[in-house]
């Protein structure tokens, strides 16, 4: 069985986070093909909006940290955000053998699935990308937009020997430095994802590094994305599709963002005036994302043609309404009955009731029905 991330919150299946009077976030969980156990959270009001994660990653750490809150903060100000704690980090489950792309590709499916999502833009970040293209490629028809930040297609296209060493010395430094309680090692990656940010950012990264994932699942992750490379499945993408990339990213070089824009038909570029691989909330360039972001999803606020807005409250009745309620507060059958002092099979007969009058069926039947209760749509 695979064990809990470290900070993770053992068998409970809701957690509610509150910051500064900020929305809170839902974290939930799911499991993978495999059985590997995917956090994921929700949070934010307007059209879903899916993350495809990036290396480093944290739910409750990154909600938390100057470095990445306004990221979660601003975003859900214009979307209904979807993000997720990769296999092996944060608060997914860390006793992982199988760090391939597959299994990646297949978390997303599983995260996606849990949380009853129909149609979704979907956003690749950083080494997001290669999961973000294949997800496209093979579901086609559940993505409404792309959008990549600092990302890429290929780990490497055409290395150079120093390519090849100067990632073979990363590893190294993985390995001997990650664990260590000073940052000096860590430090290293740091400075290469914000070089324009203040210590006390510097640090919270560092200590990002440090609790979001073990020395030994991040070197054997390295490996398996460094081989990454779905280049060949940028012309099946047809998706309109916005490419947000940083002129000084050190981390992943601006004409991996230019390559992107130039492959994928119906793309367009924005150029970051930024250093940071990481854009910080006070750089003239954070409002530059969040406008963009904000515009490329205005076209899925309103209802695609032939797909009528559902008033879930005019469609259900009274009872009904109550039990997709408790439902939604992570209630499951038994605690519902209890609650509404209503037999087992009563409550069944009623969710089976809320199915039908949706037109949901199958296994997401029930998390599709809580989100179109949430979004009400």
């Amino acid at each position: 069985m695979p064990r809990s991330g470290r900070g993770a919150v053992g068998t409970i299946d809701r957690v509610q986070s509150v910051r500064e009077g900020a929305p809170p976030q839902e974290v939930r969980f799911c499991r993978a093909p495999d059985g590997v156990r995917i956090a994921y959270a929700r949070h934010g009001t307007g059209p879903p909006l899916v993350v495809a994660t990036c290396w480093l990653s944290h739910l409750q750490f990154d909600w938390e940290s100057p470095v990445w809150r306004h990221f979660v903060a601003d975003l859900g100000q214009v979307a209904t955000i979807i993000r997720y704690d990769e296999r092996g980090y944060g608060l997914s489950d860390w006793e992982v053998d199988d760090f391939g792309l597959d299994a990646r590709v297949a978390d997303l499916e599983a995260v996606v699935d849990h949380a009853g999502l129909d149609r979704f833009a979907l956003m690749a970040m950083a080494q997001g990308g290669p999961v973000a293209i294949s997800y496209a490629a093979r579901h086609p028809e559940r993505v409404t937009r792309l959008m990549f930040y600092g990302s890429y297609a290929a780990a490497f296209r055409d290395p150079t020997p120093e390519d090849l060493e100067l990632d073979a010395t990363f590893e190294q430094l993985l390995k001997v430095g990650w664990a260590r309680p000073d940052s000096v090692f860590r430090r290293v990656f740091t400075s290469l994802m914000i070089p324009g940010a203040t210590e006390e950012q510097m640090r919270w990264l560092d200590e990002l590094q440090r609790v979001s994932v073990s020395a030994e699942n991040a070197v054997a992750a390295r490996r398996q994305r460094s081989k990454e490379n779905v280049i060949g499945l940028l012309p099946q993408l047809d998706h309109p599709t916005l490419v947000l990339h940083c002129r000084g990213d050190r981390m992943n070089d601006f004409e991996e963002g230019r390559f992107l824009a130039s492959n994928i038909a119906n793309s367009r570029l924005v150029p970051l005036e930024s250093s940071n691989h990481i854009v910080l909330g006070d750089e003239p360039a954070w409002n530059v994302i969040v406008d963009e972001v904000a515009g490329f999803l205005e076209p899925d606020r309103k209802p695609e043609p032939g797909r009528a807005v559902v008033d879930v409250a005019a469609k259900l009745s009274p009872r009904e309404l109550d039990v997709l309620r408790l439902a939604a507060e992570g209630e499951d059958n038994d605690a519902i009955a209890e609650r509404l002092t209503l037999s087992v099979r009563t409550i069944e007969r009623h969710l089976h009731n809320v199915y039908t009058k949706l037109g949901l069926h199958g296994k997401s039947a029930r998390a599709a029905a809580v989100s179109r209760l949430l979004t009400r749509a």
